[in-house]
Parts: structure tokens; sequence; C-alpha cells
């Protein structure tokens, strides 16, 4: 008798039709793990995701296992870290003061916000961050406080100039004796510090608050949710600056802007005159002039970063020819027209950047175009949490190379080169206070 081949051949076709109905209702691939090809690349379709890394970087096992030198019984007094700017840069105070403070076997005064009219803000620290979070956090690492003792508290601070302070011994021998004579203190860290020169447990205080300890009030944290939530998934939140006071403050000249952005530009110069002439060439060589939206968006390409990707604009307002972006990149969004319109005009400056700083430590993917203090301290954050698609677009590099009149697909080619070994070795991921390299 010979054997019926229907069967094999009935659960071949089963078998093959299951697989079919799969394939077609599986979801469409995450655009950060299987790019998709852009047509007429030559860059070999892959967008920057999907390089493989050589070197990581991860929090250092001394801050976050590491033997903690146990606080000594007695303090040498109370210290307030006055910390001024925008958020961005008073968490920077911050991170920088509490390390200092325990360097001085000090007590930790909930640090004072100190900011500007122009910033248009008058939240303090505990408008923003959880405090019983961060005095929880900081336990063992250093002994903080709401409120000083009753001989003391209806003192102002000695106020103690630290612009240039550089290091251990550098506080130890010209502020310890100022909080020894006066019991309390304040001061504002130096932007140049060298936290390298401080004990490990002094750094490992510095991390500790700077990482683990800042969450923001539930309130706020509750609106950056409902932010994040209502953002198209998955999504790139990108950073660009060139807004009227950025330009400005960069002495960069541009041309082709509308006669609007020169009018602001010029508004907020005051006394900053743009460099002219060969210097011009020199100061855009060094990176120091911010990119245009056109010139962000032809970057983006150049990495391969899909037209279509759904992209937050982590931004503060006023942000200039942002048509030369959006005509390139159509799906772009902004808490200004995410949030209730009645929510974001109460906001201030502080409220603004605590959601955008939130989004983008979530985001899929991080790209900034420049490293100020919030680029630093989210592309850090997005490492202590193992979110590794991240990048600094180098303005050095697009500046050299349009210079020497490259353009097109080469310039397109040039730019991925440079950007494909920035983050191969994770340029700009974390600084090095907090975080150490492994090679993978």
């Amino acid at each position: 008798m010979i054997a019926s081949p229907v069967k094999p051949l009935f659960v071949f076709v089963l078998t093959f039709s299951l697989l079919l109905v799969v394939i077609i209702l599986s979801p469409s691939p995450h655009f950060l793990q299987i790019p998709p090809v852009p047509s007429g690349s030559s860059l070999g379709g892959s967008v920057i995701w999907s390089v493989k890394r050589t070197m990581e970087w991860r929090p250092c096992k001394w801050w976050l296992q590491g033997h903690l030198t146990p606080l000594p019984a007695k303090t040498n007094g109370y210290i307030r870290v006055d910390c001024y700017g925008g958020l961005n840069q008073m968490r920077r105070d911050l991170c920088d003061g509490v390390g200092i403070a325990r360097l001085l076997n000090a007590t930790l005064v909930l640090p004072k916000f100190e900011v500007a009219a122009y910033w248009n803000e008058s939240s303090g620290f505990a408008d923003v961050f959880d405090v019983d979070y961060f005095i929880q956090k900081m336990s063992g690492f250093i002994n903080v406080v709401k409120e000083l003792p009753k001989d003391i508290a209806s003192k102002e601070p000695f106020r103690v100039d630290c612009s240039k302070r550089k290091g251990q011994f550098d506080y130890i021998e010209s502020v310890l004796p100022s909080l020894l004579e006066h019991q309390y203190i304040s001061f504002t860290p130096a932007m140049s510090q060298r936290r390298d020169r401080y004990p490990q447990y002094a750094k490992a205080t510095l991390c500790q608050a700077c990482y683990s300890a800042l969450r923001l009030t539930s309130s706020l944290e509750k609106k950056a949710t409902e932010l994040f939530d209502a953002i198209p998934k998955p999504f790139l939140s990108l950073h660009l600056r060139f807004e009227p006071d950025m330009v400005a403050y960069s002495q960069c000249e541009y041309q082709n802007l509308s006669p609007s952005s020169i009018s602001a530009i010029e508004a907020a110069r005051v006394d900053r005159k743009p460099w002219t002439g060969e210097l011009a060439q020199i100061w855009r060589k060094r990176g120091k002039c911010p990119l245009t939206p056109n010139e962000t968006a032809l970057m983006l390409q150049s990495l391969n970063v899909p037209t279509n990707t759904n992209i937050y604009l982590a931004a503060g307002d006023g942000l200039m020819e942002m048509e030369g972006f959006t005509s390139v990149y159509t799906n772009v969004y902004t808490k200004s027209a995410l949030l209730n319109r009645e929510d974001f005009t109460r906001m201030h400056g502080n409220t603004k950047a605590a959601l955008d700083y939130h989004v983008s430590i979530n985001s899929d993917a991080y790209v900034a175009t420049y490293f100020g203090n919030m680029d630093k301290i989210v592309a850090a954050m997005r490492t202590y949490k193992g979110m590794h698609n991240t990048l600094f677009l180098s303005r050095k590099a697009f500046a050299e190379l349009t210079s020497q009149g490259i353009e097109g697909a080469e310039l397109k080619n040039a730019l991925w080169e440079v950007h494909k070994n920035d983050f191969a070795i994770g340029r700009g991921f974390a600084l090095p206070d907090c975080f150490c390299e492994f090679e993978l």
C-alpha cells in the first residue's frame, strides 16, 4: 500500500499559513531597533543607533556598591548652597555644593535657588524637587536638614566667595575656617570644579545627590508624565538651541536669515558684537556656533534618521528659523502644543525645563545640538538608566567640512563617519566624575 502524501502536505500548508499570519499581524519594527533604509542612501541604510558600540559608560561601582566612609559624629557647621541660573545650571551647582559640604564635614541646609529676573522664575528647590525623598536618599552620605537649630536660625549665613576654589585643599584651607568660625555659611561652587581632586567619599556624595536623590515633586512628575504620554511613540527628543540670546551670546553671524530673526538677534546682542573675517571662521571651526534648524535637519538625515520620525522638541521659547527643520521632519511635537494652554502659560522657566528633562531622560533617543548643562545631565541620567541612544551633533565637524566646500552626498557621508565614531565610543554619554568606561 502506498502512503498518502495528503497529511504531511496539509501540515506544511497549515504551518506556513500560521507563520504568514504572525508576520502580517506583528507590529512594524521599532525605528530605534531595526531602522528602515532611506531611499537613495549611500550610507548602507543603517540608522546611527544600529552602530556597534566599543565602549560603554556605567555608574562606577565605588559609588553604587563601594564602602562608604562613615559620617563623623560631630558636624563642623551648616552649609547652604546658593544656586544661580536656569534649572540645569542650578542642579549642577547643587551637585558640586553637596560634594563640597561632605568634604568639609558639614550639615547641608536645603539649597537656595537664586534666579535672575530675565528667567521669569520664582520657584525654589521645594517647588521642583521632592525634599523628603532627597533627604532619605542622602542618608549615610551627608546629613540634610529642613530647619536650622534655634541659636542660628535667625541669622543669615556668612557668604563665602568660592569663585576661585578648585579642589579639596582649596576648600579645606580657605573655606573650612569660615565654617568653623561662623557655623553657618553659604557659597556658590566655582564653575570649573576639579572633582577628581575630591576624596572618594565626597565624590560618592556628589554622585548620589546628582543622579539618585533628585526626584520631581509629585505634582510636577504628574504633569511631566501627562506630557510624555501625549507624545506618539517611539520618539526622539531633540534639544535644539537656536534662540536669539544663544546666537547673540555665541557672537556668530549667519547668512540668509529672515528679517524677524535678524531683528531678534540684534536686540539680544547688547555689547556682544559678532566676529568678522578670519576670526569668524576660526570661531566657527572651533564649534562655537549653534546649529540652525536647517543644519540640524541635514545632520539628522546624514545619520539616516527617517524623516517621519516622531520628534519632541526639548527647547525654550523663541526658536528661530524652524521652517527649515519642519519642512524636512514633519512629525514635530512641542510642550506648548501638547499641554493645556492655561497650564502652560502659568508655568515658569524651571517648570518647563523640568518637563523637558523628564521627557528627554525617558525618550527612545536623545539628540543634542549643544553641550550645555541640560545636555550633560540628560546624557548622564540616560546612561545611569542604561539608555544609550544618545548623541551630540558635532558643530565643529560640520563647520570644518562645510568650510572645505564639501556638500551633498559627500558631506552626509563625512558627517556619518564622524558621528558613527562618536556613538561607538560613547562620546559625551557621561562625565567621568561618577561614571566609568567599560570595553564591550
